[in-house]
């Protein structure tokens, strides 16, 4: 019982900390519980891509998408956060004056 509300805890933090980001960037966002509905959580599950997949269950929230191309999972977007790529990862152009991620080669 304790594993599930510290899974449940940590979904909803992830979840927070993606809407936060969206909205302090004004970054337009459709959020979809699947929590209270089937054909969202459905969808979902069908359309997170075989390899983005856990090896045993479902995948958990939160999972990004792009209209309906997927993007990533938190883990993903946490990477692209810490490396100024979130607009790259998202799929979306950066605004004038937005940092950029410069590549060293």
């Amino acid at each position: 019982m304790f594993r599930e509300d510290r899974t449940l805890i940590s979904i909803k933090k992830k979840q927070q900390d993606v809407l936060g980001f969206l909205e302090a960037n004004k970054i337009g966002f459709e959020e979809k519980d699947i929590a209270a509905n089937e054909e969202n959580r459905k969808w979902m599950r069908e359309n997170v891509p075989e390899n983005s997949r856990p090896a045993t269950g479902y995948p958990l929230p939160p999972q990004i998408f792009n209209e309906s191309q997927y993007r990533g999972d938190y883990d993903a977007f946490f990477e692209a956060r810490e490396n100024n790529a979130v607009y790259a990862f998202l799929g979306l152009t950066a605004p004038p004056g937005s940092k950029v991620p410069i590549v060293l080669l």
